[in-house]
């Protein structure tokens, strides 16, 4: 893939971010650019800080130090929901889902924030809020759930799928919150082959039909150099490289730090 020659906008701004727990340093001075209708790839090996970036992305932890700035508006005193309602969404490592509830009602509430919510409204079923509740239901049905393949699954139990239709599942909750910027959490994770290249085709089309930029964090080298715009690579909470998929494919602290040997890290290698 190749970047637009003019020079894109900056949609998420990460300057100099430094998080510690009881004098452990997990992020030291991480400054980092997330640009308008790219897929940046986050990369490193376990421990390196990846998860604990985007955390401090949507606030679920506090830098001692630093700025982030989400289309020019610092975001770090925000609360989660207002993070969202901004329009940044994400997925989890560990699939966060109600299993007990069906892939409907989990995806519709990503769509919750959106809802013209008033006590009175919902506990009295008044006709605006039905309405309105069933706008959003059939944009979430028609829209999100058809677009990820999940029509067939509307009414199944999260418990009872299989992974990979879990993480779609999880994808779709993220997608109906209408996000500018998708954060995706080591999204392969446990995924079979096939299951990872079904995931791969709905990244796609995530970012092209629906004009989602998106930062993933992945162990996949294969996945992350076919798919990725840019990569950053972290390791021990500090960046050691930035770049197209191809340079730091090739950058020697790269191979040595997140390969823990020398050589190429050619696109068949596996984090």
């Amino acid at each position: 893939m190749a970047l637009s020659a003019a020079a894109p906008e900056t949609l998420l701004d990460i300057e100099d971010i430094h998080l510690s727990f009881v004098g452990v340093n997990v992020l030291n001075g991480v400054s980092l650019s997330i640009r308008r209708g790219e897929i940046l790839s986050i990369i490193g090996p376990n421990g390196a800080g990846k998860t604990s970036l985007l955390n401090c992305i949507n606030v679920h932890y506090r830098p001692q130090r630093g700025r982030i700035r989400f289309e020019g508006q610092e975001i770090g005193a925000l609360r989660p929901h207002a993070i969202a309602a901004l329009g940044i969404a994400r997925t989890f490592q560990k699939v966060e889902l109600f299993h007990g509830m069906t892939v409907l009602d989990n995806v519709k509430l990503g769509r919750h924030g959106a809802l013209k919510f008033s006590l009175v409204g919902s506990f009295l079923r008044l006709p605006y809020f039905v309405r309105d509740e069933l706008r959003h239901r059939a944009e979430i049905e028609e829209e999100v759930l058809d677009f990820m393949g999940l029509s067939s699954f509307r009414h199944h139990p999260v418990a009872t799928l299989p992974l990979g239709i879990r993480k779609r599942v999880d994808m779709a909750r993220a997608l109906a919150t209408k996000p500018k910027l998708l954060l995706l959490d080591e999204i392969m994770a446990g995924m079979a082959v096939e299951e990872k290249e079904d995931i791969a085709s709905y990244i796609l089309d995530v970012h092209r039909d629906l004009g989602v930029t998106i930062a993933w964090i992945e162990h996949d080298l294969a996945a992350v150099m076919d798919l990725s715009h840019r990569v950053c690579v972290l390791n021990f909470g500090t960046k050691i490289a930035e770049g197209p998929p191809h340079a730091v494919q090739h950058d020697p602290q790269v191979i040595e730090a997140y390969l823990g040997r020398r050589g190429v890290a050619t696109p068949a290698s596996r984090g």
